[in-house]
């Protein structure tokens, strides 16, 4: 039975990835009681008593996390933003890449994917490595998320009428922690125009990447841009393109409360304009959902075991 120790349990994601994770008799997870969580010399125990950790920390706390672990045997999952693009770690969104399931099944060290870049990378990824977009092509995504995204201190603002707002756009300097995975990952020479945005619902993303294809080189059409994402998700048990999709609007909470990943291309009637839009759950496939998948596979069980799909 592979051991778990969930770091950061009490906070957002890591009390998503606990529910994904109760009554499964086929892993044994190590508790610490409330009295002795953040004493050091206890968690150095459970990081390193652990199979597998899974990080749910700040990112200074998480790299702490990584250099308390003196075995060569516990195997990490941080769902933080520390080591996305740190090399020697293996990004979390096997779906994307063709040996990504078996980097993940032989991996020591495995960064979680943010929530943003998942929806993103999972349109784009497929669509740059088939060259229908080009990798220098200046893309910009517009996305909007529940306010659970923001943790214990949005959840808080929304809840505790801290705000009145319904809408409100942020990272007005350009800067979110998401876009340098957005680039590295789906191969772009230039980082995406991100404009991210949260509503008042609790969870629930879209996330949309809007495409003038007639300016494209080679003008794909959206007929092949759909073709691509079906074929890069064709085994997947949560991504996958849904076609039968005739409704004028998209709801926020269309994925919300699953894990899934839904992937969508609209065009208008000339075809010359597209939009790539993936839905999905902040706290789902968007944090605690994947990080449950990612352990599922490091442990050679079943990859949707204990997800919402």
């Amino acid at each position: 039975m592979t051991s778990i120790f969930v770091d950061g349990g009490h906070g957002t994601t890591g009390l998503e990835i606990r529910e994904r994770l109760v009554g499964r008799t086929d892993i044994s997870v190590i508790e610490i009681d409330g009295a002795r969580r953040k004493d050091a010399d206890t968690r150095r125990e459970a990081l390193n008593d652990a199979d597998i950790v899974i990080l749910c920390l700040p990112d200074d706390a998480a790299r702490e996390a990584v250099a308390l672990i003196d075995n060569d045997r516990t195997r990490v999952i941080d769902a933080s933003t520390a080591h996305r693009t740190a090399k020697g770690w293996v990004f979390g969104f096997h779906e994307i890449d063709d040996q990504g399931m078996e980097s993940l099944m032989a991996a020591r060290r495995v960064s979680n994917p943010g929530c943003y870049s998942t929806g993103f990378l999972a349109l784009v990824k497929p669509l740059v490595r088939a060259g229908l977009i080009p990798a220098d092509w200046p893309l910009s995504v517009n996305a909007v998320s529940g306010y659970s995204g923001g943790g214990k201190a949005m959840i808080s603002e929304f809840e505790s009428g801290g705000t009145d707002t319904v809408w409100r756009t942020y990272a007005l300097n350009l800067a979110h922690k998401h876009v340098p995975e957005m680039q590295r990952h789906a191969g772009l020479l230039h980082a995406p125009l991100f404009a991210p945005s949260v509503a008042r619902t609790y969870r629930g993303m879209i996330v949309d990447v809007p495409l003038m294809i007639g300016a494209i080189p080679g003008k794909p059409s959206a007929a092949a841009l759909r073709n691509a994402l079906a074929q890069q998700y064709a085994d997947s048990p949560i991504v996958s393109l849904v076609r039968d999709f005739d409704d004028a609007h998209l709801a926020i909470e269309h994925a919300a409360g699953t894990d899934r990943l839904d992937l969508f291309v609209f065009a208008n009637a000339g075809g010359d304009q597209v939009r790539l839009v993936a839905a999905l759950d902040n706290l789902g496939k968007g944090a605690a959902g994947a990080a449950v998948q990612t352990l599922n596979i490091m442990a050679g069980l079943a990859e949707t075991e204990g997800l919402r799909v």
